[in-house]
């Protein structure tokens, strides 16, 4: 069994080309005909029965389809495929089993096995023809279950969604199989056009860039390959859109005033991001997330649920998350947004007693310089500027020590009781807290509405009062600008000693919120993904829950 699973992992893993090629043949697969000896015991009466038939000699080499459970499940059997006479048993499998938590199953679970092992060297591989009931606009797959892994394996998958039904190629003698649709990959809807390149180009919301597809024209059967080479369209605003073509690439599917037309995709290549195809490590979909991070959690804010967490409790340097209960402690103190307060370089030198000026976050000021100190607090959250946070706190009217003391208390008010400030930017590794703390931190600042809308701007601009210089000052957090989640919340933290750190704070379509947590990620990229999965899970916990 371990070779035919290192054999099928080792095709999965093949060049697009190869990809490619297994699509086109099955796509154009015959079925053998039910020729033969084959002697069936399958009542057809009662189809929740396992299927069992006896291959012999003759048959095989004829070549036979299997089809079982009122032909939703098929194995074609070309001749050549079996070497020997066999046993085949199908059957529905009804134990509780884990299930791929980024996929939804569309099919039931069922296992064929070829009783005679010798009869099958897995050098050749077969078709699989499986049907699911309802329609799908989703990218489907066919998924075996690899037990020494406890995960779902994709196999090679071509969609016939007007006849409701997948086709796939398999190299092995015994196997679980169910359909999955991946929910945040369209494949099914409509299409529009756009003026760029002049070529056989598209712009996907779903598959990367460096992706091909084939795009059919639903209602006449033509079809076009297209390089994805841009994002769009949004999906918020045209949630039927599956792709948006290039001009020249959607003339060859309809004239060009038609404007739109309903079009189905077919995945050629998938381009991987981050180790990841569609957010799946290496075609393996297991029943939770695989996170890198030292530590991590996601939360139901509203019932304190812990739905997932890795070392939650492990108490580590957070970096600029600190500044989150910094701004806290200072609006607590009931300041005047508009009041107009004067720089002091003085306030950047705490900065320099834990790293050199040039690797400090910070507000391009001069002394003396004059702003708001919505602008100060602004650019704390927005942009994680170390000075700004210095003179909020020098213009709060409490000593540094005394606000440093009351950032601590808050913590301990709020039960975070891992979590101790030396100073207020996060600067310093010796600010620690856990991801169990911080979430518990995360829900209590975003209560207060100027925290929240700081956190989510993509950009902040204002200009300095007495030197009228402008200031454009960008979210550390990307995900503000390009994900799909109705975030509410975020902070990004780094340090040599935290690694990355990161808070993204969503709103379920439920209005049930969700915090997500990573605390000493690798790399800012591994941040940024393995957040965004935690929320994704978080989210879907819900949703499935609900």
């Amino acid at each position: 069994m371990h070779n035919f699973l290192l054999f099928i992992i080792h095709i999965m893993n093949k060049t697009k080309i190869l990809l490619l090629i297994s699509l086109i043949l099955i796509s154009g697969f015959i079925y053998a005909t039910d020729t033969g000896n084959a002697e069936t015991s399958a009542q057809t009466a009662n189809i929740d029965l396992p299927y069992h038939i006896h291959l012999d000699q003759a048959t095989i080499a004829k070549g036979y389809t299997v089809s079982a459970f009122n032909n939703k499940l098929k194995l074609s059997l070309t001749p050549g495929i079996l070497s020997q006479a066999t046993d085949v048993d199908v059957e529905r499998i009804n134990e509780e089993m884990d299930m791929p938590w980024q996929l939804d199953k569309i099919s039931e679970i069922y296992q064929f096995e070829f009783r005679n092992k010798s009869a099958y060297d897995n050098h050749q591989p077969f078709y699989i023809q499986f049907s699911y009931d309802e329609p799908n606009s989703h990218y489907k797959q066919v998924y075996f279950y690899d037990k020494n892994y406890s995960a779902w394996r994709a196999l090679p998958t071509k969609d016939y969604p007007n006849g409701l039904f997948v086709r796939s190629l398999i190299h092995l003698p015994y196997a679980r199989i169910a359909i999955f649709a991946n929910p945040n990959v369209l494949t099914a809807g409509q299409a529009s056009w756009y003026g760029y390149k002049n070529g056989n180009f598209a712009a996907s919301p779903d598959f990367p860039k460096g992706s091909r597809l084939r795009v059919y024209n639903s209602d006449n059967g033509k079809f076009i390959d297209v390089n994805i080479n841009d994002y769009g369209p949004d999906r918020k605003i045209h949630p039927n859109r599956v792709i948006d073509l290039d001009k020249a690439a959607f003339a060859q599917l309809a004239p060009t005033w038609q404007g739109m037309i309903n079009v189905y995709v077919e995945p050629l290549y998938i381009a991987a991001e981050f180790g990841k195809v569609l957010g799946i490590t290496e075609a393996k979909a297991g029943s939770e997330p695989e996170i890198t991070a030292k530590s991590a959690i996601v939360m139901n804010e509203q019932t304190g649920e812990i739905l997932w967490q890795k070392n939650a409790a492990a108490a580590l340097p957070i970096a600029s998350l600190t500044k989150l209960v910094a701004v806290k402690v200072f609006l607590d103190t009931r300041p005047s947004l508009d009041r107009v307060v004067a720089y002091n370089v003085q306030d950047e030198e705490y900065n320099y007693q834990y790293c050199d000026k040039s690797e400090s976050a910070r507000l391009r000021v001069q002394d003396g310089e004059t702003m708001a100190i919505e602008n100060l607090l602004y650019a704390a959250l927005v942009g994680s500027a170390n000075n700004a946070v210095e003179t909020l706190v020098r213009v709060s009217g409490l000593s540094r020590d005394n606000f440093i003391k009351q950032m601590n208390q808050l913590a301990a008010d709020w039960g975070a009781d891992s979590t101790y400030f030396v100073e207020p930017t996060g600067l310093s590794p010796k600010n620690m807290s856990s991801a169990a703390d911080y979430a518990i931190i995360t829900k209590e600042v975003f209560r207060h509405p100027v925290i929240q809308k700081a956190s989510t701007m993509a950009e902040y601009k204002f200009f300095t009062i007495n030197t009228k210089k402008f200031h454009r000052i960008r979210n550390t957090n990307k995900l503000i600008r390009t994900n799909d989640f109705n975030i509410t919340g975020s902070k990004t933290g780094y340090l040599n000693e935290a690694g990355y750190c990161l808070i993204i704070r969503s709103k379920a379509n439920n209005h049930e919120q969700i915090i997500a947590i990573t605390l000493g990620a690798g790399t800012r990229d591994a941040s940024f993904v393995e957040t965004e999965e935690l929320l994704k899970y978080g989210l879907r916990k819900l949703k499935i829950g609900n």
